[in-house]
């Protein structure tokens, strides 16, 4: 579980950050070794112009050393905990609402959380996080869809999210 607060810290569970942190340096590591040898095994098959494998490995290189900044970043502001158990609504948080007459749960936090156990994963910054961050069991709130449509949320229970 992972998202970064309006002071830049990035909040991760220990799973989280271990897993995180193993990708980085599988990528940063042995993953920039294997991309550079298969780039110049594509090198040596001749003319760079039209040579296929050469130009997807390169592409690769790019989304990977994009990715490995992403992860670098997101390490270096990591503050790593678990989920407040204050009976607010706070990142890393499982929240249960009553969202249009009908009732749901989801996690309060980022995508990067991987598996969150078969529930859907919203932001802070997504105008329902937004909506319900801070908010307590019985509180009712409303936030604007991307429609202009105002929904209307009740908190019906919050927990921290374990994973």
């Amino acid at each position: 579980m992972t998202e970064t607060t309006s002071d830049g810290v990035t909040w991760l569970t220990r799973d989280a950050y271990d897993r995180l942190k193993a990708e980085y340096e599988h990528l940063s590591g042995p993953g920039r070794t294997e991309l550079a040898k298969r780039i110049e095994q594509a090198r040596e098959e001749g003319d760079l112009k039209e040579n296929a494998g050469y130009h997807a490995a390169k592409e690769e290189q790019g989304k990977q050393e994009l990715r490995i900044r992403q992860l670098r970043r997101l390490l270096e502001t990591a503050k790593v905990g678990e989920a407040s158990a204050s009976g607010e609504v706070a990142l890393g948080s499982v929240v249960e609402v009553e969202l249009a007459g009908e009732r749901m749960e989801f996690v309060l936090g980022s995508r990067e959380v991987g598996d969150a156990g078969g529930l859907d994963v919203y932001s802070e910054r997504s105008p329902l996080g937004a909506a319900v961050l801070g908010r307590v069991p019985g509180d009712e709130v409303s936030y604007t869809a991307p429609n202009g449509r105002q929904i209307a949320v009740k908190v019906l229970g919050v927990r921290p999210f374990t994973g």
